[in-house]
């Protein structure tokens, strides 16, 4: 056991820049999410970024007076973006799966056979197929 636990440690080595993609990926589209609420329907955050960003007319009082109402003056000049990103989103995804169908291999594959290959030098006096597997599922 203790050989194993060390081999886990040593697998894990430099993980935080190997993950380091997903996690501001995943700190990225979070904040773009929830961002996104307000930016189309609280009233002070659509006239501030308004303000700021587009200068359109700003609508008459009279139709800013619920949450839907304000969602619909902002839609107008947050839907091109939303709408591209998410047509970028898509191309990206199918592109990936193309690119999957012709054998070549996604960052997260690139990365296990370099923890594998890694820990096979490491611990070359153990059987490299089982010290490889260890390492691609651990």
């Amino acid at each position: 056991q203790p050989k194993i636990q060390e081999m886990e440690k040593v697998n894990k080595e430099w993980m935080f820049l190997g993950t380091l993609p997903y996690k501001l990926g995943i700190v990225t589209t979070v904040t773009m999410a929830i961002a996104s609420i307000p930016l189309c329907f609280h009233l002070n955050s659509v006239i501030w970024f308004n303000e700021q960003f587009v200068t359109a007319d700003m609508a008459e009082q009279k139709d800013l007076e619920t949450w839907l109402e304000v969602g619909s003056w902002a839609w107008g000049w947050m839907e091109p973006p939303l709408g591209q990103i998410s047509f970028f989103l898509l191309c990206v995804a199918f592109a990936r799966n193309q690119l999957i169908n012709l054998g070549v291999r996604p960052y997260t594959d690139q990365l296990r056979e370099f923890r594998a290959n890694r820990l096979k030098r490491r611990y070359d006096r153990y059987d490299g197929d089982i010290v490889g597997r260890f390492a691609v599922n651990d």
